[in-house]
């Protein structure tokens, strides 16, 4: 099986999945799969993703796994009862030939409880059984090359401050793989190798699990908070009522940039550690950031910029020495440590697209992230928002983010 435990997974899959228990428990939703990538013919591996979806849907948390998530302190224990007891379940997913040549639909709906942990192992699943029917003997040699190419890059800052992680589960070439990767990164660059998403190779690796919150969280709020307008600023709260100072990085690009910096006021810029940047350029977020943070008379050095989007060795530490002194930064780095051997990596992302029975969408500030998401919401959003037409395209995920 391609996976092997429910830990298998981004952290950040569970700390929402946390929220949703003690906060949103009867939420219904719908998620729907997407390939960005061009002339991929995803149809003669659909047997081949049902049989592993079936296997994960056979897995349970094991008592060790359960003793694992009991440790860290922002998991309540009622929480980790719960997984006690889990399991994905077949019914809530569904695999099928789309009406587009070579396209393929998978759709997930059900309780938002019981469907959140589809979407990370699902994608991973297609991405590996695509890759190794595609690629039937894949140049390990070549990988580790470039993988040694990027630890020499990041070993040539000296600043201890330059830090990244890796935010890779859901397009990695394979399970095997990541886990050399990050056994690799752990060996070669030491400190300055923070930690990983992936909550089993943390487990494994003795490393920090990393994550907060992602889009489906923001964008379901759109749906089960108060109003519209007010969907931001009800995520943050109910957030922050559950955590309680812990895990305080938030999102921002949900409805861009202009329009989280709007809602992100002095209280969440006192409260939040920090902000994640996940789609746009990131030197005009950054700058946009600070001065947002000196308008409210924060010292942006206390705050930490975290750099989640199509991230690479050389632009993180570009990044690094542009806001250097201005700003605490952290960089995860997704499918370039993960899946860079050499051949193409698809670009597959699944996203929520209905939360008890509205469409929700994510409005990117990159229009080439494009997502199905119902039009006439996106023109609502946009102008609850105050989003020009120009960086309204609805957006997904990037190719790095987690």
């Amino acid at each position: 099986m391609i996976i092997e435990s429910l830990l298998d997974t981004d952290l950040y899959k569970f700390t929402m999945m946390q929220v949703v228990l003690h906060h949103f428990p009867g939420a219904q939703v719908e998620y729907r799969f997407k390939c960005r990538t061009p002339g991929i013919d995803l149809t003669p591996y659909l047997s081949q993703i049902e049989r592993e979806i079936a296997g994960l849907c056979s897995l349970r948390f094991t008592h060790e796994e359960l003793a694992y998530l009991r440790r860290w302190r922002f998991l309540k224990s009622d929480f980790v009862d719960l997984l006690g007891l889990f399991q994905l379940d077949r019914r809530f997913i569904s695999l099928a030939p789309s009406a587009a040549p070579g396209e393929i639909d998978i759709a997930i709906k059900g309780p938002w409880l019981h469907t959140i942990l589809f979407e990370v192992p699902v994608l991973a699943i297609v991405s590996e059984v695509y890759l190794r029917e595609t690629v039937a003997r894949p140049d390990l040699a070549e990988g580790r090359r470039r993988l040694d190419a990027k630890i020499a890059q990041i070993n040539a800052v000296r600043d201890p401050e330059f830090r990244i992680a890796d935010y890779g589960t859901r397009r990695r070439f394979s399970r095997a793989w990541q886990d050399e990767v990050v056994r690799t990164l752990k060996e070669g660059i030491g400190p300055k190798f923070v930690g990983t998403s992936n909550v089993k190779l943390a487990f494994d690796h003795n490393l920090t699990p990393l994550g907060t919150m992602a889009h489906e969280y923001m964008q379901a709020c759109q749906a089960v908070g108060p109003r519209l307008r007010d969907s931001q600023v009800f995520a943050f709260n109910t957030w922050a009522r559950e955590y309680r100072g812990d895990l305080g990085i938030a999102l921002s690009d949900v409805c861009g940039m202009d329009a989280f910096l709007r809602d992100f006021d002095l209280f969440f810029c006192k409260l939040f550690d920090g902000v994640r940047h996940d789609s746009g350029d990131p030197f005009e977020w950054g700058e946009k950031l600070i001065a947002h943070y000196q308008r409210m008379r924060i010292d942006p050095r206390s705050k930490v910029m975290v750099f989640s989007d199509s991230l690479n060795a050389p632009l993180a530490i570009r990044l690094f020495e542009y806001f250097k002194g201005r700003s605490q930064t952290a960089f995860g780095v997704g499918t370039n440590l993960t899946n860079d051997l050499g051949y193409e990596a698809l670009q597959i992302v699944i996203k929520m697209t209905r939360c008890n029975g509205q469409p929700v969408a994510k409005i990117s500030d990159e229009p080439s992230k494009a997502m199905d998401y119902d039009p006439s919401y996106v023109a609502y959003l946009r102008e609850v928002f105050e989003v020009p037409e120009a960086v309204a395209t609805a957006g997904g995920d990037g190719l790095d983010a987690d």
